[in-house]
């Protein structure tokens, strides 16, 4: 594999490099016998994945293939990949900063690590950032926490390069076309062993402390098996049937990085990535591509499907092949499911085809899944109870307020999951507390930060995941965040309570359009929501105040300052989930112009 002073990915068959020539997609069936992730290491399941005809195909944001990238070519670049890097100077065991736009290059260094021994960290697009500024520091921050001796950044902002890696200890610091100037080195790879770290994985909430999530190569292969083989039932060899998934998630993102990047490769699957930074201006292409390729298995937050059902006009789209459509990333908002289900039932869609999953970057990915074939189960209880006592009391009672959660599965194999109350205790069916975990995919901690660590995961390997929850004949509901919990005259209010009252409720208003969250005030703790607000005139704006104002009060029982801000300012983490705590920041620094007659106390 030799540089290209013109930019263009070495190694790629003649094909891909002719820009007139139209690559082929990886078939779905890879010829081999199925394997469920039964590796000592990445390297090694990429190894026995080249053996057959599967890979990662690149589309763009338009849907057209750029590059088909068939895991044995995948297997060829990156061991060069991995000689060029260890050629720098990189030693195993040092970690190489990745900032992770879905395409060839990044697989190309992302597994050139796993060949070399060294800990790759994905890292984020200025996707949900609020400016250059913003997303440089967020980035330094992680790089810093990483210890990364050598970055990579992709053309789409390479001409921020210098404000990201100015002053910084490193080897190397540029595009893959400059690294692929480097030569390789002549040296053996090494081996890997499985309890050496496969990657960092940074939270999509880490900003300001930003901690990467140390994962070894043994816990990430024990998710990524369970996943396929427990979790998702991949079809074996001999099945007639063939699986294939359809991606538009980040790989900066554990959801995108473990569930549609490392564990396909890990049973062998092909998969059709499509770039992040697109999605939101054309969710129709992921649809036409499930379609067009036959994609089985494809997931996304509750948003992704909103804008899918809101923006899609295609009638000629056959979803009658997706067998798993995922849910998770985000608190799952079933009314959303509906929607979708019903808006493309007459495109084939199966409403039993969702599937309702839990898990979070600390457990690599996936901790619970729910029974394939099924659709979306719910509970509803009584908001009341919930409020007051800490119990999911099933309700069907219209006079009383009522919430409705979401099931979320059994513990994956060799993996458990308990609900805990203050002082430790577990607790019984449908008493809300604490949600921990234990089993071999969880963390071994997040890098360099003992203390951080220790406060989170014990002796005995159990996780606080900091999830409120409660179990329901065998399968967990997570009810939200701990942190997120608003405590007001003994009275436990969830945050999103309010927030899908109000979208749901207010034509005007959309996902994602209100971050509701408490503040100390002259006369104790209260609640602010801020809502995005499309209107400019005096009267629209107003009445939308008091509409939210009105709604909360009469559905809630909660007097709530109502804050209008701007479109597109509610902060939201590089996964897309609304970030309450940034949004908090942003209005106590000011930087949210507010009205005196409705937050002169929070100010």
């Amino acid at each position: 594999m030799s540089g290209n002073p013109n930019g263009a990915s070495p190694g790629l068959t003649e094909a891909n490099q002719n820009p007139t020539a139209n690559p082929v997609p990886t078939p779905s069936r890879s010829g081999l016998e199925r394997r469920y992730g039964d590796f000592p290491s990445f390297a090694a399941a990429l190894d026995y994945a080249a053996q057959g005809e599967s890979g990662f195909n690149i589309y763009s944001g338009r849907g057209q293939l750029l590059e088909a990238l068939p895991y044995r070519l995948l297997r060829e670049q990156a061991r060069s990949m991995a000689c060029r890097l260890l050629g720098l100077g990189l030693v195993p065991g040092d970690r190489v900063a990745i900032v992770a736009e879905s395409d060839g290059d990044f697989a190309r260094i992302f597994f050139g690590c796993q060949y070399a021994g060294l800990v790759p960290a994905p890292l984020p697009l200025p996707v949900a950032f609020g400016g250059r500024e913003g997303y440089v520091t967020t980035l330094r921050g992680m790089i810093q926490s990483a210890a990364a001796r050598a970055v990579v950044v992709p053309d789409v902002i390479g001409s921020w390069t210098a404000d990201i890696v100015d002053g910084l200890d490193l080897v190397f610091g540029g595009s893959p076309a400059d690294l692929y100037r480097h030569a390789e080195a002549r040296v053996e790879l090494p081996e890997i062993s499985p309890t050496a770290l496969s990657y960092l994985q940074f939270s999509s909430g880490s900003t300001r402390f930003p901690m990467g999530v140390s994962v070894t190569q043994a816990a990430g292969m024990a998710n990524a098996r369970a996943i396929a083989r427990d979790g998702l039932h991949v079809y074996p060899a001999e099945d007639p049937r063939d699986d294939r998934c359809v991606s538009w998630l980040p790989l900066y993102h554990d959801m995108g990085l473990v569930g549609f990047f490392l564990t396909p490769l890990t049973c062998q699957l092909s998969v059709d990535l499509l770039p992040t930074r697109e999605f939101a201006r054309r969710p129709h292409v992921w649809l036409d591509l499930i379609s067009r390729n036959r994609g089985t298995i494809a997931y996304s937050p509750s948003f992704g499907y909103e804008l899918c059902a809101r923006r899609s006009g295609q009638a000629d789209l056959d979803l009658s092949c997706w067998r798993i459509a995922g849910i998770g990333g985000d608190m799952i908002r079933h009314h959303i499911l509906e929607g979708f289900a019903e808006r493309f039932a007459s495109n084939g869609f199966r409403a039993t085809s969702f599937v309702a999953s839990y898990g979070m970057a600390e457990a690599t990915l996936a901790i619970s899944f729910a029974p394939l074939n099924t659709g979306i189960q719910t509970d509803t209880i009584d908001l009341r109870r919930l409020e007051k006592d800490g119990i999911a009391e099933p309700s069907n009672d219209p006079s009383h307020p009522l919430r409705t959660f979401v099931l979320c599965g059994e513990a994956l194999p060799d993996h458990q999951i308990e609900v805990r109350d203050a002082a430790g205790h577990d607790l019984a069916d449908r008493q809300v507390g604490t949600v921990y975990v234990r089993g071999p995919s969880l963390m071994c901690g997040y890098f360099r930060r003992p203390d951080e660590t220790e406060a989170v995961l014990d002796a005995d390997g159990w996780l606080n995941t900091g999830d409120l929850g409660y179990r329901l004949n065998g399968q967990i509901v997570v009810t939200g965040r701990a942190k997120d919990l608003i405590i007001i005259n003994g009275r436990n209010i969830w945050p999103q309570d309010l927030e899908w009252s109000a979208e749901s409720e207010i034509p005007n208003l959309r996902s994602r359009d209100v971050a509701v969250f408490s503040v100390d005030g002259d006369e104790g703790e209260k609640i602010v929501a801020l809502v995005q607000c499309r209107a400019t005139e005096d009267e629209s704006r107003n009445q939308l105040r008091d509409e939210v104002t009105s709604l909360f009060r009469r559905q809630h029982g909660v007097d709530v300052d109502v804050i209008l801000v701007p479109p597109r300012t509610l902060p939201q983490t590089s996964s897309g989930k609304l970030t309450r705590a940034k949004a908090k920041t942003m209005l106590l620094s000011g930087q949210f112009e507010q009205q005196p007659e409705t937050t002169s106390s929070v100010a």
